[in-house]
């Protein structure tokens, strides 16, 4: 079986993708190669730190890996908070400010259109791959749902009447833009 570091910090992120690659390919966490720093995202764009982050590990750790940044992208917004989805409300992660202040940023708009998109750098053997998911939606007007993270709550993914933390993680796991991605991934490496 092929092993990749997937050069993330993000529990829930780490868990989905493994959930998605089951046991096609082993993923391991940055714990499990005894990397404990923060990795540097200082890109302008989603595949700009995708690609530092995988590029780091590479360098640092010499093993083939994979790196994601995602991003909500709203329309009504410009593309807002795009590669500064994590970070929208300050530096500290914290989804509950985010939402918060995407809620604000969205009150009396009525063009509620928006999308999810991941971008997946793959390095082997020092070589680089980018693999892109989108799913697109919109944002609704008040939280629903507690299942998933970020912005889960306040995204209806098309063709769906659900947020994504309605849904569950079962069915995100299937139709998200990270599942889009991985699967381009996995098909890519088997």
């Amino acid at each position: 079986m092929k092993k990749f570091v997937f050069a993330t910090n993000n529990a829930h992120k780490l868990d989905e993708v493994r959930a998605i690659l089951g046991e096609k390919v082993e993923v391991l966490s940055l714990k499990e190669i005894g990397c404990h720093e923060e990795i540097p995202e200082t890109g302008e764009t989603l595949e700009e730190n995708a690609r530092q982050k995988a590029r780091y590990i590479y360098e640092h750790y010499g093993v083939d890996c994979f790196a994601d940044d995602t991003g909500l992208e709203v329309e009504a917004l410009n593309g807002a908070p795009g590669v500064y989805s994590a970070r929208y409300a300050g530096s500290g992660h914290d989804s509950d400010a985010n939402m918060r202040k995407l809620l604000r940023e969205m009150e009396g708009v009525e063009n509620r259109k928006a999308q999810f998109r991941t971008a997946f750098v793959l390095i082997i053997d020092g070589k680089e791959h980018l693999f892109e998911g989108i799913v697109k939606g919109e944002i609704i007007r008040t939280r629903r749902g507690t299942a998933g993270f970020g912005y889960d709550p306040l995204f209806v993914p098309e063709g769906h009447t659900h947020t994504f933390a309605e849904l569950g993680n079962e069915v995100k796991n299937r139709i998200s833009h990270r599942a889009v991605a991985t699967r381009k991934l996995c098909n890519f490496l088997l």
